[in-house]
């Protein structure tokens, strides 16, 4: 690395050590109000409080799993059992290491933080200000020792800065990724959604068998016979000859239809063109339930996951539609730390759950075979919030 890079580099590492030392600080009341939050659980007002808290502190630990991968490189992945829905998060470990993360965070991310800072203010102090003191008006001759401290201190600084920002993000790892059990737990799971893509695999193809064999393809035979019977008729009797060939351009223009009713089932034109977002913005477009999607900017996926999010999100507000007598509905997308989240909520009558051969049973497979997860929040009288969760990220 040339030495112009090195001063860039700690000159940023040295804004981002302020930055991360501010919000270490600022993690304190964050931790503050979630313990406030759940110690008033048994009160009532805990009830209302905690999830909100809980969530914000995920949110915050997302953003210091992006910060990790932006600044050093240091991948952490999410080790969540299901999006941030309710007391539910309490049930789960990843919280509450979140918490003693935020913790440990304020004395170690503040350090860290600050070094670079230290470093600078001992550079400016060894080379500005400690010649001038020590020369001008007195007699000590100080001045050289002072000088070479803060030669010392910018050549740490142009060589270490980066290092502890790398070091903070590590720390962070050891804490906000999955442990070595739930990375067991999901490696056997994902042998399971494995074998149920497979199998949900060989059904669909099975079904585009089927779907070809009784619509296009019986409709493009029925051409060819009829095209073949005007070709015998065309000289005894044209007119006769004319009806079939009109039937024949109308049998043709449906088992058009029925192949692009096909291709619309397999992988929808708008998803491949236009993108999830605005996939699922014209599939609420027509539907009889008020619809609104509300998304984060430039929120997209590999082709596969926008798929399956999107056949997922078609499923959900058909169960709207058929079964929650819901004046309204919504679809929210936000992108947070490689994964994609999609909530999508109806204001009905609420007691949804997920029947083992029910539609989004096969939501759960589809969403599985990409290590997706489907949570359901349904109390009776609403409003029901289905939240998935698929990772997206490099």
């Amino acid at each position: 690395m040339e030495w112009e890079d090195r001063i860039a580099a700690a000159r940023e590492a040295g804004l981002r050590g302020i930055e991360l030392a501010a919000r270490s600080l600022g993690g304190l009341l964050l931790f503050i109000a979630a313990a406030i939050s759940i110690a008033l659980l048994p009160l009532g007002i805990g009830l209302v409080l905690a999830p909100r808290a809980l969530a914000a502190v995920r949110r915050y630990a997302d953003e210091q799993r992006e910060r990790g991968r932006a600044w050093s490189g240091v991948r952490i992945d999410r080790p969540y059992r299901g999006p941030a829905h309710g007391l539910r998060q309490l049930a789960d470990p990843a919280t509450w290491r979140d918490l003693l993360w935020l913790v440990l965070n304020v004395p170690v991310g503040t350090a860290m933080g600050l070094v670079p800072v230290a470093l600078t203010a001992w550079a400016g102090l060894g080379l500005v200000i400690a010649p001038v003191v020590l020369t001008v008006g007195t007699e000590h001759q100080f001045w050289p020792v002072a000088v070479g401290i803060g030669v010392l201190a910018v050549a740490v600084l142009i060589a270490g800065a980066p290092a502890f920002l790398d070091l903070h993000a590590r720390f962070s790892a050891a804490l906000l990724s999955p442990p070595r059990y739930a990375l067991e737990a999901r490696v056997d799971r994902l042998e399971v959604t494995r074998a149920d893509a497979l199998d949900s695999g060989a059904a669909e193809l099975r079904r585009i068998e089927k779907d070809l064999h009784d619509g296009a393809q019986a409709r493009i035979a029925a051409l060819g016979m009829t095209i073949g019977l005007a070709e015998q008729l065309i000289r005894t009797d044209p007119a006769k000859a004319e009806a079939l060939l009109a039937e024949a351009r109308d049998t043709s223009g449906q088992a058009l239809a029925d192949l692009r009713r096909l291709v619309r089932g397999i992988h929808p034109p708008v998803l491949a063109e236009r993108g999830l977002v605005e996939a699922v913005r014209a599939l609420a477009v027509v539907l009889p339930v008020p619809t609104t999607v509300f998304a984060d900017p430039g929120v997209r996926a590999a082709a596969p996951v926008e798929a399956a999010l999107y056949f997922a999100i078609a499923e959900a507000l058909a169960n709207v539609t058929k079964h929650s007598g819901a004046t309204r509905a919504w679809v929210n997308l936000r992108a947070r730390a490689q994964n994609l989240l999609v909530e999508v909520g109806d204001d009905g009558a609420g007691g949804a759950g997920i029947p083992p051969a029910g539609g989004l049973a096969g939501v759960c497979k589809r969403l599985g075979a990409f290590d997706g997860r489907l949570a359901v929040t349904s109390p009776p009288g609403g409003p029901t919030v289905l939240a998935m969760e698929v990772p997206c990220g490099s």
